[in-house]
């Protein structure tokens, strides 16, 4: 009796470790990441085996050229405020835009507690601005020209911003001066409006 209890003991850790080494193999398999790195100009296609270089990953991306923004088409232009996007988190979809004068933009609530609100002194001068309440759709007519720079307010902190470029960018250089203090109320994403203005 004891030589069969032995077997039974035996049989069952066996068990209990072929089927934990299972386990562990699956559990594994779902956590590994595999990551393909593709640069711009390379054939992102197929696999690219990383190789070492003389410059760090994070210097060779930023020496990359900058896609600018091309007008968008059409009278109307469509604005998502979103909590994730292909941009991060808390983000306007698009970002950035370059429409024409007299064009309007159509702020949509896609996701809850966003809202659009034009920045102070990040507009051209003598623009209209605009506040839109919370989880609310807001449509705005661009009629002056120049860059305007708005805000998501209550997620600020988190550079919810976006870029509208209407007709020629004739306040930039302003703009520029002024994104450089509105990034100290950034707590996250500090450089998204100057990567923004680096797309106009």
């Amino acid at each position: 009796m004891i030589n069969i209890l032995k077997l039974i003991i035996i049989f069952t850790a066996v068990i209990i470790f072929f089927n934990g080494k299972k386990y562990d193999d699956l559990v594994s398999s779902r956590i590994s990441i595999k990551v393909d790195v593709c640069l711009e100009g390379e054939d992102c296609g197929k696999f690219t085996p990383v190789t070492s270089s003389s410059q760090p990953l994070a210097a060779q991306a930023q020496t990359s050229t900058i896609q600018k923004v091309e007008l968008s088409q059409g009278p109307e232009h469509t604005v998502k405020m979103l909590n994730d996007g292909e941009g991060g988190q808390m983000i306007f979809e698009p970002a950035v835009l370059k429409v024409s004068v007299g064009d309007t933009i159509h702020f949509k609530s896609v996701d809850a507690a966003h809202n659009s609100a034009s920045i102070e002194g990040m507009i051209p001068e003598g623009a209209e601005t605009w506040a839109g309440q919370l989880s609310q759709d807001i449509s705005v007519v661009l009629n002056t020209e120049g860059v305007y720079v708005y805000q998501c307010d209550p997620h600020l902190v988190m550079a919810m911003v976006g870029v509208i470029q209407v007709g020629k960018a004739s306040n930039l250089d302003e703009i520029k001066q002024q994104a450089a203090s509105k990034k100290s109320s950034f707590m996250m994403n500090s450089d998204r409006l100057d990567k923004y203005l680096s797309q106009l």
